[in-house]
């Protein structure tokens, strides 16, 4: 009873005017945020930071959260709309939500995004009310043995992703790997594969790669084809941008999935959001009865990462209120902003400041309802995007492009890198190579590497360190025979064909 009183107190709290006014300042400057490539919420929040100076510590970090969970949906516009994911934890919705806006039915991309966004959010902020402190004991349990298996699992991912040809999956991603090596060191500091370029110690940013494997490379295709006529027959009514009955039956667990997925692998600190989506893109293909529709406007491919981003940023508040550990870079900087106030973030914040903790998660139910209200009632206008002519649509998507990802570092080197990998993407799609593998192996190396080499050090170089810690290990088993199963069911079906009365083997002996 305790925890319906203390929330019904926050809901008074959340509910005062002022609160209600930057709790809907945060949301609509998040969503802004996400879709504009090269800013991402962690930068967001910093920005903004500032014109929460003058009001209550509460009043604060509700707006910054704010951000925080509408940025999650804004990356889904441009994604859906231009394919260009505005941040990283949205590559996932390019690969079937700009193949439904292709068909016509971008409405119902973003509007199952902004629904399943909505009930993923409340449901992880439902969570976080009843269990927050006993998750956050659970994060606190993985070391660098278990974040290397969670990386494992998520290179399982890669099946989930794997074209026509799963070698030239395999090949993507292994070109992701060794991009993935380039830079500083993180374990000793030293530069690799750099060849004396100051621009290469930082590595390969993201958001260039992910922007011309997918923005730029896109315009490139579009500018020789016709594929835009398709798109321009968009139905703006408001009927077609709510998503059909159908479209919510094969959506349903897809949602229930994500949220679950996205909320455990948000409470992990350092895993984040991007991981969660990637994850919940492979289990749903691997769930689908059509696999094959992935990839090509399949809404369950956009329904699942949308909510799986979006309960990852709720997850990623339950380390940071309740032990001190930032689960992510943006929560990071909004313990940055708690401190500045004078707070200091993990257990004791529940008893010192209850009005605080209790408002701030109130005011995600109500925050949760203001975003899917206005993105619901935005959409008709989101569309007539797509309506734009190929002739002047294609040079506005570059110049968006150029203009976002100069503004990630002020560096031109970064819009040069975009552009390049802009013409390795044409190449790849003329190829048939997959690029999602590409990116997923870019994101995911140099975590698993840097875990890697710490549990050896930790281990003093036995691999078994793995396979005594239990959760570890049941992540690992998990991981093979999510990689195993396919192999299995393709034999099985091989099987049965052979041993069917109709096989080929049997009518070749009549």
């Amino acid at each position: 009873m305790d925890v319906f009183q203390s929330l019904g107190a926050g809901f008074l709290v959340a509910l005062s005017p002022l609160n209600l006014l930057y709790c809907f300042i945060g949301v609509i400057a998040g969503t802004i945020i996400g879709a504009l490539p090269g800013i991402g919420p962690s930068a967001g929040v910093a920005i903004l930071l500032p014109i929460t100076f003058g009001v209550s510590p509460t009043t604060s970090m509700i707006m910054l959260a704010g951000i925080y969970y509408g940025a999650m949906y804004g990356g889904t516009i441009t994604s859906v709309l231009i394919n260009v994911p505005g941040e990283s934890s949205s590559v996932m919705t390019t690969l079937d939500g700009y193949q439904m806006a292709k068909k016509g039915r971008a409405g119902a991309a973003l509007g199952i995004a902004a629904f399943g966004s909505f009930i993923a959010g409340t449901g992880s902020v439902i969570i976080f009310t009843f269990f927050a402190p006993w998750l956050a004991k659970v994060a606190l349990s993985f070391g660098p043995q278990e974040y290397f298996a969670l990386m494992v699992l998520g290179f399982t991912a890669l099946a989930g992703l794997a074209s026509e040809s799963p070698v030239k999956t395999i090949i993507s991603a292994a070109i992701g790997l060794i991009l993935a090596t380039i830079g500083l060191d993180s374990m000793s500091g030293h530069p690799r594969f750099t060849f004396g370029s100051s621009n290469l110690l930082g590595g390969f940013d993201f958001l260039p790669v992910a922007m011309g494997l997918f923005g730029v490379a896109e315009v490139l295709m579009s500018s020789e084809s016709v594929a835009r006529l398709e798109i321009q027959k968009a139905d703006l009514t408001l009927k077609k941008v709510f998503p059909t009955a159908e479209d919510w039956v094969r959506s349903r667990w897809a949602i229930v999935r994500g949220w679950l997925l996205g909320f455990v692998v948000g409470v992990l600190p350092g895993a984040g959001a991007t991981i969660a989506s990637f994850l919940s893109y492979a289990a749903e293909k691997r769930a689908s009865k059509h696999p094959e529709e992935f990839g090509q406007g399949a809404i369950e491919g956009v329904a699942g990462p949308e909510s799986a981003n979006n309960a990852a940023s709720v997850g990623a508040l339950v380390p940071l209120l309740t032990i001190g550990v930032p689960g992510s870079a943006t929560t990071a900087v909004m313990m940055g902003a708690l401190m500045m106030y004078g707070l200091r973030p993990g257990p004791l914040l529940f008893t010192e400041n209850p009005d605080f903790v209790w408002g701030l998660v109130a005011s995600m139910y109500i925050g949760n309802v203001l975003l899917v209200i206005l993105n619901m009632a935005f959409i008709p206008l989101f569309v007539r995007i797509v309506k734009i002519p190929q002739w002047i649509l294609n040079p506005l998507i570059l110049i968006f492009c150029i203009v976002g990802v100069y503004a990630l570092q002020n560096n031109l080197y970064d819009v040069w890198i975009m552009l390049a990998f802009g013409l390795v993407g044409y190449i790849m799609k003329k190829l048939s190579f997959p690029a999602a593998p590409l990116v997923l192996a870019l994101v995911l190396g140099d975590m698993m590497e840097t875990n890697l080499r710490r549990s050896l050090i930790l281990s003093h170089g036995s691999v078994t360190t793995f396979f005594t810690r239990p959760i570890s290990a049941t992540i690992i088993v998990i991981a093979l025979l999510a990689l195993v199963y396919p192999v299995l069911r393709w034999l099985l079906a091989k099987r049965r064909r052979a041993s069917a009365p109709g096989s080929a083997t049997g009518g070749a002996t009549h």
